[in-house]
């Protein structure tokens, strides 16, 4: 312990002396104007937040950098990634002691009215993916000096973000060529994710937008079913359902059911296949002990079906719960998230490696 404590001074110390000759990265905040998401019904602010992380020397050189978008959960935004995970700091220690090369980070808000737009094109509340896949590329290598090819951008996220980064990532291969997806949820039905989840009834029964807010899972249930199902022609939430209920009795609205499935990653492997074959690199981890229990039936079952089909990927899973083993020295960004996209990222602006994933896939 002494030593640990001791080391962690002198890091402290070096970090600190490191920063005051502005070698440390910047993070800046930004507003975009999201094409994607202007015109949208659901009354979300096309103007989305951005938060950006520049590397040591950024601003002093000409070089260019390949660039990691991060993706949050849901409830949470882009500066809340930065001020719960401080992600810059572990990108400056890594960077410091030679754990990385320098890299830019991209940080999107896809904070939605009821907590979040799960990156999914909805003819609601707008086109997430597109903002992702389309505008938010385009912007960072119009004003930043990124190297502008797939084989140097990578995409990862936790939670709903974990879940935006396979849609995303299958959706836009040509644009992003390592994903990692960190403890992705709703892969699929399992667990508490499921039709029988009770919170539907009480989404089901709204009568104004506020009873919504109640629990965790009724804004979750609202959000997907606005990005998936959505239905202009119901007030309050403009949105149908998987299920009904009758008095205490639940109905079953198949079309809605298949409408939700469509959109879980899980469903739309067959559809993405050269996708996913075309990946650089492809990874999803989860924790054993994850308060969502869905999330690691779904995640092995996701990994089991990739590797039917012949994809190559990673997949882990760590001691640990949801979110307890992300952030901090020894949480997965700095030892697995960062590492593995400076493994599989081309940081000068040729074509990729004809070598691709090195290392065997894990199966914990």
């Amino acid at each position: 312990m002494k030593l640990r404590l001791s080391f962690i001074f002198l890091l402290l110390i070096t970090f600190g002396s490191y920063g005051q000759h502005n070698k440390a990265g910047k993070v800046i905040e930004q507003k975009i104007l999201a094409a994607s998401i202007q015109g949208n019904h659901g009354g979300e602010d096309p103007l989305c937040s951005v938060t950006i992380y520049l590397p040591p020397g950024y601003e002093t050189g000409n070089q260019r950098y390949p660039t990691i978008y991060f993706l949050h959960g849901f409830g949470a935004d882009d500066r809340r990634v930065i001020s719960e995970t401080h992600i810059n700091k572990l990108i400056d220690t890594a960077v410091l002691l030679g754990h990385i090369r320098p890299v830019i980070v991209v940080m999107p808000s896809s904070r939605t009215h009821f907590g979040g737009s799960f990156y999914t094109n909805s003819t609601l509340a707008g086109k997430w993916a597109d903002f992702i896949g389309k505008d938010l590329v385009d912007y960072v290598d119009k004003n930043f000096r990124t190297i502008p090819n797939r084989n140097s951008r990578g995409l990862t996220g936790h939670s709903m973000g974990g879940y935006g980064t396979l849609r995303v990532g299958m959706l836009f291969p040509d644009v992003f060529g390592s994903i990692y997806a960190m403890s992705p949820a709703v892969l699929n039905w399992g667990e508490e994710m499921s039709i029988n989840n009770p919170d539907f009834k009480i989404v089901a029964s709204a009568k104004n937008e506020e009873v919504v807010f109640i629990h965790f899972f009724t804004s979750v249930l609202t959000s997907l079913a606005r990005a998936n199902s959505p239905n202009e022609q119901k007030p309050p939430l403009y949105a149908n359902l998987p299920v009904d209920y009758k008095g205490d009795s639940m109905l079953v609205n198949v079309d809605v059911v298949k409408q939700w499935e469509a959109n879980f990653p899980i469903n739309m492997i067959e559809n993405h296949l050269s996708a996913l074959k075309s990946f650089n690199a492809l990874k999803l981890d989860w924790g054993r002990n994850d308060e969502f229990k869905h999330i690691p039936l779904t995640c092995l079952e996701f990994s089991k079906k990739l590797e039917t089909y012949g994809v190559h990927h990673f997949a882990e899973e760590y001691l640990g719960t949801h979110g307890d083993k992300l952030a901090g020295m020894d949480g997965r960004m700095y030892t697995e998230m960062l590492p593995y996209f400076d493994t599989y990222l081309v940081f000068e602006d040729k074509p990729a490696p004809a070598t691709k994933m090195k290392g065997k896939e894990k199966q914990k």
